[in-house]
This record gives structure tokens, C-alpha cells and sequence, in this order.
């Protein structure tokens, strides 16, 4: 029986080493396949570009305020072997601050390296105010471009809490603090508060449009009543320049820009991109392991982890 007794106890201590020993060699996987995702991201050497070559930026997706899609710009804009940039755009816009900090961004970059933005499918509102960043804009013939305007959108609960028989009641400094609440009929001083604000940030937003396409007053307002145009349709009106693919944008650089011919174009993408987070890193290193459902639950949580901004709205969103 004794035997029995550390025979029970050794096996006990060789499975509690054996799962130490997986843990570890699951975390090493993980920080090995985020260091090689980083190099992968940038198309660098070591994160700094070595080769020539013109370097494309994606804007995909909603778009929101991002550290390091503000880094990867900087970064972008101080390396040599950069020799020009494409904004690659796919986007139905997303936040007005995150629109707005692109802008500045892709501007600042612009002061540095030859910069054109090719729509790749779709650049309205917020999106568009990033393809206006350029000097040029090329898109394709059916891509989507424009919805110039600003949303303010919240849900109203209260016809529902009434019929659930709850009420939220609040005390206020003053008759505006914290409107629109959703648990109460929105007021009409509440309501025009509001308008205002959208009535702004929408001048900002023609104004930016008149500023950086050359276009006077009738030009803007025959554009600006929120609906988007095809590619055919954006040139006559100003909103793009030239339709084509991405190689008349890297034409542009080269003709316009003096960007040498022939050079390789490589992908350049914010270290911390969703696409290839400690997330997705991780979920890959399960999959490797053979831990299927792990690896869906990794991916999972990192897409839970993208929790959408309040705040206004340049975006393009049409209805179900």
C-alpha cells in the first residue's frame, strides 16, 4: 500500500511539471508569433524599412481615435527608404474626432512624403475626410465616395421602461446635463442643443471639403446632402481627381512626384492592428497546439475588446 501511495504522489507531481512546462511553452509560442506578426506588419527589417519602396497605409473599417496608427504615421513619415505613400481606403467613416485626428495625421505626413489616396471600395463621411488628406485622390469606377455630413444617434427607452414599469429618475444641475439620457423623452431645448452641435461639426466638415478640393459654396452644397457617389460620378464634381486602380496612384507619384519608377509598394500597419493582436496571436498559437476552441474563444475576446466611441458621427451606415 505504501508503494501504491508514492507511486500516486510522483504521478501527481510529474502531471503538475508537465502542465507548468505547457504553460510555459504556450506563452513562449505566443511572444515568438506576436514578434514575428510586428515584423511581418511593418515589411521592415528590425521595424525600420531598409529597401526602397512606396509604403501603403490601409484605413479600413470604422474608423476611431488610435495611438498607434498616429506612431505608425510618424514613423512612416521618418523613414528614408520611403519614398511616397498610398492611402489605401475601404471605410464607411466612424467617429468625427477619429476622422479628424486621421486627417491631421496623414497632413503632417504629407508634409514630409509625396502622399495619394486610392478608394479601394468605399470612402464615405468620415473615410472621405481621410481621402481628402491627399493631394490626389484615384478611385475605382464603382467604388462609393462622399456621404458628407455628421449623425448624433442614441436609442429612446423610455416607451419601453413604461411598459416594464421602470422609472429612472436623476438630479440635474441644470435642465441639459447629461442629454440626451435615453430614459426620457428627448426635449425640445435638449433637441436643439444637439442640432447646434451637429450644425457645427458639419460646417467644419463642408468647409474642410470647399479648403481642400477647390470647390466654391454651390459646388459643396450640390455634394453635401449626405449621399454617396460612384467613382464615375465623384469626377465631374470634384470629389476625386482620377479613376483607376492603384497603379495610377503609384503613376501619380512617379509623374507628378518624382517617385522613382518601378519601386516595390509594402504594407505598413499599426503595431498593436487588430488584425494581428496579442489576441490573434494568441488565438494562433492554440491553433498550433491543436486547441480549437480555445483559439475561437482567444479571437473572440480580442474582437469583443473593440468597443465602439461615443461622440458624433461622420458615417455611412444604410438602413437594414
Amino acid at each position: 500500500m505504501a508503494a501504491d501511495a508514492e507511486l500516486l504522489i510522483d504521478r501527481r507531481r510529474l502531471r503538475r511539471r508537465l502542465s507548468l512546462w505547457r504553460v510555459l511553452g504556450i506563452g513562449g509560442l505566443i511572444v515568438a508569433v506576436g514578434a514575428l506578426g510586428y515584423r511581418v506588419r511593418t515589411g521592415t527589417e528590425g521595424g525600420f524599412a531598409v529597401q526602397p519602396q512606396i509604403a501603403r497605409i490601409s484605413v479600413s473599417g470604422f474608423i476611431a481615435g488610435s495611438e498607434s496608427t498616429a506612431k505608425l504615421m510618424k514613423r512612416v513619415g521618418e523613414a528614408d527608404a520611403v519614398k511616397g505613400v498610398i492611402v489605401s481606403i475601404n471605410s464607411p467613416g466612424g467617429t468625427t474626432t477619429g476622422s479628424e485626428e486621421i486627417f491631421r495625421n496623414l497632413r503632417a505626413l504629407a508634409a514630409k512624403k509625396p502622399l495619394v489616396a486610392f478608394v479601394d471600395g468605399t470612402a464615405a463621411s468620415g473615410a472621405y475626410i481621410t481621402a481628402i488628406a491627399a493631394d490626389h485622390i484615384v478611385a475605382r469606377e464603382t467604388s462609393l465616395v462622399g456621404s458628407i455630413g455628421v449623425l448624433f444617434q442614441y436609442p429612446d427607452l423610455s416607451g419601453l421602461l413604461d411598459k416594464v414599469g421602470v422609472k429612472v429618475e436623476s438630479v440635474k444641475s441644470s435642465p441639459l446635463k447629461a442629454e440626451p439620457s435615453g430614459f426620457t423623452p428627448t426635449t425640445p431645448e435638449a433637441r436643439a442643443a444637439l442640432a447646434a452641435v451637429v450644425g457645427d461639426t458639419y460646417a467644419w466638415f463642408k468647409g474642410l471639403v470647399a479648403e481642400r478640393r477647390g470647390m466654391d459654396a454651390g459646388q459643396v452644397a450640390a455634394v453635401s446632402d449626405g449621399r454617396v457617389f460612384s467613382g464615375r460620378q465623384s469626377v465631374p464634381l470634384k470629389l476625386v481627381d482620377e479613376l483607376g486602380s492603384e497603379r495610377q496612384a503609384v503613376a501619380w507619384l512617379e509623374g507628378t512626384k518624382g517617385v522613382p519608377k518601378d519601386l516595390p509598394v509594402k504594407d505598413w500597419k499599426p503595431a498593436t492592428e487588430s488584425g494581428f493582436s496579442l489576441w490573434s496571436a494568441a488565438g494562433l498559437g492554440a491553433d498550433l497546439l491543436g486547441f480549437d476552441s480555445v483559439a475561437a474563444r482567444l479571437r473572440s475576446v480580442g474582437a469583443e475588446a473593440e468597443a465602439a466611441r461615443g461622440g458624433l458621427l461622420a458615417l455611412w451606415h444604410p438602413e437594414p
